[in-house]
């Protein structure tokens, strides 16, 4: 799985490489030789970001990423997250963990049915409990 988006997508001016995203998360590199199905939750949700990386892209969009994943994998997630918004790489992640979600934006976009229906700052939707009620089960 790495070592094809690696070749497909190299990048020879410092882009992400097979060797910086296993920096990234140790654990793939444990799991080498197994392949894709082999893989815990945790195990997967990391591939499919190293994979997402090694497109070396300007923006990342991440689908749910801590769905179904164990509370410790989950700040894993987080935290590795929290390191590439720090060096600069742009994301835009739809997730339904609220928490996760307001710790990480910049911005955040609440959206129902296609349409907008509210937008602001973390701290904003963090502070409207309206909002929060009825947009998202919170």
């Amino acid at each position: 799985n790495l070592d094809l988006a690696a070749r497909r997508f190299a990048c020879p001016d410092g882009g992400w490489t097979v060797a910086r995203v296993i920096e990234l998360f140790p654990r793939l590199g444990e799991r080498l030789n197994n392949g894709g199905d082999q893989l815990s939750g945790g195990e997967a949700q990391m591939l499919a970001i190293a994979r997402g990386l090694l497109m070396n892209p300007r923006l990342l969009i991440l689908d749910e990423p801590t769905e179904g994943l164990a509370p410790i994998i989950v700040k894993l997630i987080h935290d590795k997250l929290a390191d590439l918004k720090h060096q600069g790489l742009s994301m835009v992640l739809v997730e339904q963990n609220f928490g996760f979600a307001t710790s990480l934006a910049d911005d955040v976009v609440v959206v129902s049915r296609g349409q907008v229906v509210w937008q602001g700052s973390p701290a904003a939707i963090r502070a409207n409990k309206e909002v929060q009620h009825r947009w998202l089960g919170v």
